[in-house]
């Protein structure tokens, strides 16, 4: 895959890892649409990066709401007539008490890490369906088990990657690609609010390049650090009685920020 030329949506583009690949790809000879909920925020973000590259649009567009998701869609091909590639990086996480499940915050994590995708490929499969095009899902490593205090998160992520999964296999005849990106810890102001260590920690910059050299290489999961994908692997496939253990000593350590 070549960037060059290329009609590129980004979803959750102004900060972490969405501003980070807006400001890489605005490097690059191609279109950007820049989606994400903070109006204001986005549009010091365009103006900043149409210093670098002038095809740069923004569009508010809260995921989890069904008619933003057509508008960003149709005013992306409204303005360049077409979108080659949506990286569908939006997401959130929202941390529970102990004990006390919150379903109003289980909804909230899932309207947007799963239900928001789900719009995107709604809205871009009949678009696709034409000439082709890109699905880029944003997962996470954190897919692999349920950890005390992020047990919406995790679920959230492991649905994102299974539907991602299954949309790659039933895309494929229509030439449509689908690939899924599996970060350890990245430094973000999502990351940032965790009160734990996190192991194999990130810059962003550096976990953009590597999603960025995925996505030119089509590789169908772009999964990073190394030391955190094999210790994911490790964490799988443990025995429920040892990992209930480890995760126990994870839930005594932590001290949950108050909401």
């Amino acid at each position: 895959m070549n960037f060059n030329k290329k009609v590129i949506l980004i979803t959750g583009a102004s900060s972490g890892i969405g501003l980070e690949l807006a400001r890489q790809l605005a490097t690059y000879n191609c279109k950007l649409v820049l989606a994400a909920r903070r109006e204001s925020l986005l549009e010091e973000i365009e103006k900043e990066l149409k210093q670098i590259d002038k095809d740069i649009i923004s569009v508010k567009c809260d995921v989890s709401i069904r008619e933003e998701v057509k508008d960003a869609v149709k005013t992306a091909i409204n303005s360049f007539g077409r979108i080659d590639i949506a990286i569908l990086n939006a997401g959130i996480n929202v941390k529970s008490k102990l004990n006390e499940p919150d379903s109003k915050a289980m909804e909230k994590i899932f309207d947007v890490n799963v239900i928001g995708m789900s719009y995107f490929f709604e809205d871009l499969i009949p678009v696709f369906k034409d000439r082709g095009g890109m699905f880029v899902g944003v997962s996470s490593l954190a897919d692999i088990r349920g950890f005390p205090l992020s047990g919406f998160y995790n679920a959230s992520k492991a649905a994102a990657t299974l539907f991602l999964e299954s949309q790659r296999i039933e895309l494929k005849p229509l030439n449509i690609k689908v690939l899924t990106v599996k970060p350890g810890f990245v430094k973000t102001p999502m990351t940032d609010k965790n009160k734990f260590k996190m192991p194999f920690l990130m810059d962003v910059e550096k976990a953009t390049k590597i999603i960025l050299k995925g996505i030119e290489k089509e590789k169908i999961i772009i999964q990073f650090p190394w030391q955190t994908v094999w210790g994911a692997k490790f964490l799988r496939i443990l025995p429920n009685s040892i990992f209930d253990l480890l995760a126990d000593k994870h839930r005594k350590s932590y001290q949950p920020e108050s909401r």
